[in-house]
């Protein structure tokens, strides 16, 4: 799917980091799948995982320790290509990171900050 390099390399980075948290939050046999789908008004990837899943409120209890990790890695990068981010989890049902980046009128993907 075509991307402009920047927006590609900043939702790269968002999934990398949404993989990376399958990998040390999850236990070695946890399986993640990664879905891109190109709509009419943006691009959206989901990841999900089978893992444990997150308790209510865990991410602000994170990010009020310090801990800004999906705040930054995620959040951040897919907040500066003007997207959304929604995070979906229950304990022992796993979790799942959606990444919407809008389109504009024109076609192109907003650039940082822009």
């Amino acid at each position: 799917m075509p991307l402009p390099a920047h927006a590609a390399r900043e939702v790269g980075a968002a999934v990398a980091a949404a993989l990376d948290n399958v990998r040390r939050h999850c236990g070695g046999g946890a399986r993640a799948w990664v879905l891109l789908e190109d709509g009419p008004g943006g691009v959206t990837v989901s990841v999900r995982d089978d893992g444990p899943g997150m308790p209510a409120g865990r991410l602000d209890e994170a990010a009020a320790d310090g801990r800004l990790g999906v705040a930054q890695s995620i959040r951040g990068r897919i907040g500066d290509l003007g997207g959304k981010v929604t995070i979906f989890s229950a304990e022992g049902e796993g979790t799942e990171i959606e990444m919407t980046v809008p389109r504009r009128p024109d076609g192109s993907v907003p650039g940082p900050r822009s």
